[in-house]
Parts: C-alpha cells; sequence; structure tokens
C-alpha cells in the first residue's frame, strides 16, 4: 500500500466509505469502475488500489447472510401458510437475486475498506530476520 491508513479519515469514515463503494483513503473518489471490478487508483487522491484483494470473502458472507434470511422465511411462508411452490419461485428468486448482488458490491467495498484501514498484506513465509 503506498498511503498511510492514518493520514486520511478515522475509522469509522474509512467504513462508511466502503460501504458506500468509496476510496477508503479520501472517501470522494470511486473504489469500483464496473458493478465489481475495482478500479486501478481513486480519481480523485490517486491512491493505489493494488493492495486490495477481496477474494471470495464478500461471496461467503452473502451466501451465509443471505440464504439464512431467504430460506428461513421460505420455511415460515412454507408452514404457516402452505404455499404452491409457484409462489416460492416468484417470491424468492427475484429477492434472493436483488439482495445478494446489493450486498455483494457493499460487502466487497467493506472488507477492501478495512484491508486498506489494517494496513493488510499477503502473508509472507520465511522473511523473518531478512
Amino acid at each position: 500500500m503506498t498511503e498511510d491508513s492514518s493520514a486520511g479519515m478515522d475509522d469509522a469514515g474509512i467504513v462508511r466509505a466502503g460501504l458506500l463503494g468509496r476510496c477508503p483513503h479520501c472517501g470522494a473518489g470511486k473504489l469500483f469502475c464496473g458493478f465489481l471490478s475495482l478500479a486501478e487508483r481513486c480519481e480523485e487522491c490517486r491512491l493505489d488500489f493494488s493492495f486490495a484483494d477481496a477474494g471470495d470473502g464478500p461471496a461467503v458472507f452473502v451466501i451465509l447472510l443471505i440464504g439464512f434470511v431467504i430460506v428461513g422465511l421460505a420455511l415460515w411462508l412454507e408452514v404457516s401458510t402452505g404455499a404452491p411452490l409457484w409462489l416460492h419461485l416468484v417470491l424468492w428468486i427475484p429477492l434472493a437475486l436483488i439482495l445478494c448482488l446489493t450486498a455483494l458490491r457493499t460487502l466487497k467495498g467493506l472488507l477492501i475498506a478495512l484491508q486498506f484501514r489494517n494496513n493488510a498484506a499477503e502473508g509472507r513465509l520465511g522473511e523473518k530476520g531478512r
């Protein structure tokens, strides 16, 4: 990472910027250049985003959180009303898609902001004492 996270915003500002898809350093530039594609650098403060690698973390959180909500609601509807299969399909598939896509971008931004805040880097083995 080329910038020191202490030079920018406070912790709450960094988290807020990540949730909104903004640069974790200045809070003004865009973090994404597409829906989930990370920009190369901030257009405002020129922070290089090459440090960021959210990996599969956001997808795992989305699957667990949204899956829990959707399955719980589907089970509740089935047990309480005995709804037909077509109703389940019409309700839960669009809801799951909308919630997952929204949460995926939000959580990816948050995890990248937390990487910036904590100065996270790839682990390196065997470099002790060099």
